[in-house]
């Protein structure tokens, strides 16, 4: 298959090293000194499931790749509609843009953009990062990406990307029978881990710790179950134990890339995840507290950083 991995970050960049290194087209679309390196020295990936470098053609100009079978969205949620809009060189008839990103909008940001027959749901459970300009690290996580396409059929192109994942090395792929399902299902944890990390300036270990924070971890997690389920989203009742069994056994020092990026200085996401949650939240009819005391908290500094 011949892809196209737009934002070859963290998740970007090691989907496609390790495409790559199955025996498929890889090409790559960054910017900067992170491009640089790719065109000087090739991709690196430092990962705990084996290591992996690999010379692929990268640009900054879609154009210069043409159409695709598959590209793989992986850029910043606030970057999705400009994005979008620099998609139709890639674009083929039959053409799947999957979005690996965080937050439950993206898609539709994007069929806006490039019709809703190209838009494919995506989901990763990983934690890699640019390292450096041309490495990536991968640090954790299972490594799964799931996929599924919007209206939950089998397609010929959602079989074929699921073929491709799962026979590459270093990637669990899952075909997700309700893609939706699976989309809240990661925003439940992940509003709750980058609000309480951010908000608290301490990693996971400082929040178990405080019988209140630890709480109020639980009290996103549910806010965001209660208004998936208001919107029709068949989100499993144990959701929320499952997760809060997870974040127990997660490295007491682990925070959250909106930490990060409140700490450095960095655009956050997080008009994507609890602004998000509370434009949801309006529009259903549910109450939700606590994701608006994390939206009203982080609202100054995400405004500073952009």
């Amino acid at each position: 298959m011949k892809f196209a991995v737009f934002g070859a970050g963290g998740v970007g960049g090691y989907l496609g090293a390790r495409l790559a290194a199955a025996g498929h087209e890889v090409h790559l679309v960054a910017r900067g000194e992170h491009l640089a390196a790719l065109q000087s020295d090739g991709m690196h990936v430092e990962s705990v499931l084996g290591d992996a470098t690999v010379d692929l053609p990268a640009t900054d100009d879609p154009a210069d790749i043409g159409p695709c079978d598959c590209v793989l969205f992986c850029v910043k949620a606030y970057d999705t509609r400009d994005a979008a809009a620099d998609l139709s060189p890639l674009l083929g008839e039959h053409t799947a843009v999957v979005s690996f990103q965080n937050g439950v909008d993206n898609e539709r940001w994007l069929a806006d953009s490039i019709g809703e027959g190209h838009v494919v749901g995506g989901v990763a459970y990983i934690f890699s990062t640019i390292k450096e300009p041309g490495v990536v690290e991968h640090t954790g996580g299972p490594a799964r990406f799931i996929v599924g396409e919007l209206d939950g059929r089998r397609t010929d192109r959602i079989e074929a990307l699921a073929d491709a994942l799962s026979e590459s090395e270093g990637i669990d792929a899952v075909l997700a029978d309700d893609i939706h399902v699976e989309l809240w299902r990661k925003f439940t944890f992940i509003c709750a881990q980058a609000g309480m990390t951010a908000t608290t300036r301490l990693p996971i270990g400082g929040i178990r710790e405080t019988d209140v924070s630890w709480g109020m971890y639980r009290r996103i997690m549910e806010e965001v179950s209660a208004v998936a389920r208001a919107e029709g989203v068949e989100l499993s009742e144990v959701t929320v134990d499952e997760w809060l069994d997870f974040a127990r056994d997660l490295d007491p020092e682990m925070y959250s890339s909106l930490y990060y990026d409140l700490t450095h200085d960095n655009r956050m996401e997080l008009d994507a995840l609890h602004g998000s949650v509370v434009r949801h939240a309006t529009d259903a009819g549910v109450d939700v507290p606590m994701n608006q005391a994390v939206h009203a908290l982080l609202r100054p500094w995400a405004d500073r950083n952009a």
